[in-house]
């Protein structure tokens, strides 16, 4: 099932996508929330008329870097023998069609296309075999970077911190096995990453584990589970586009920071 959080006439309501043909595609609208039991309504919206939000709220967005061999190696980075943590704050969620902001205090700011993983109840020290009972599905992220301060701090707070630089969407996919996924990102149509989730270093089961040894992970939080090569800089003005096999395709613009 696919879930999105949208607002319509000023109210924001949780739906179930049905369709496949983009221009066709409708939300039933739910009862409740749908981290709970819920029921459809039998209410239903074209997505075409309603706009799209993040598909969460997190509390928090735990993000894990180098889980890809090639992605470290083009950074000159070594692949960490254990799974390497930051933070991204909840400010920094925006939602499908959503405008990344340009920060003021960078000049080098990248893409990162990563599966994002959505909790979907409290837990803590998450046994390795109740990892999948803990998960309400899987949509596509951003990781937004800016590299020319991640390089120069000593922390990662502003780097990949600031406001804008978390899309998540369209929408969330609950049923899916994410083992071996296409993830790809285009920039103004042109392809520049390409991979996929089975190249991760370490598997989204060891990334659970060893968050959820440390903190209680939160419904809706979201796990970011790293980013394939390809990595570059992004322009003010540029229209770039992470698709997940078997999710959809996530968009934004570039904008200057008003």
């Amino acid at each position: 099932m696919r879930i999105a959080r949208f607002s319509i006439d000023g109210n924001v309501a949780f739906g179930a996508i049905e369709g496949e043909k983009q221009d066709e595609l409708v939300l039933d609208i739910i009862k409740g929330i749908p981290f709970a039991d819920f029921e459809l309504s039998g209410t239903k919206v074209p997505v075409g008329k309603v706009r799209l939000l993040p598909p969460v709220l997190p509390n928090k967005v735990v993000a894990f870097g180098r889980n890809y061999s090639e992605h470290a190696r083009e950074l000159g980075h070594e692949v960490p023998d254990a799974p390497f943590a930051f933070f991204k704050p909840s400010t920094s969620v925006i939602g499908p069609g959503d405008e990344i902001q340009y920060p003021s205090f960078s000049q080098e700011v990248h893409h990162e296309a990563e599966l994002a993983v959505v909790i979907g109840r409290m837990c803590r020290e998450v046994p390795r075999e109740r990892v999948k009972d803990v998960i309400f599905g899987y949509t596509c992220a951003n990781d937004i970077t800016a590299r020319d301060v991640q390089k120069r701090e000593k922390q990662w707070a502003r780097a990949k911190g600031f406001d804008t630089s978390c899309p998540l969407g369209p929408w969330v996919e609950t049923d899916l096995d994410p083992g071996d996924l296409t993830i790809q990102l285009t920039v103004n149509g042109q392809q520049r990453q390409l991979g996929r989730t089975s190249e991760m270093v370490h598997s989204i089961e060891d990334l659970i584990v060893n968050i959820s040894e440390a903190m209680t992970l939160l419904p809706g939080d979201v796990i970011l589970t790293g980013t394939p090569a390809g990595v570059g800089p992004l322009n003010v003005g540029d229209e770039v586009a992470v698709t997940i096999e078997g999710i959809g395709t996530l968009t934004n613009k570039v904008v200057k920071r008003g």
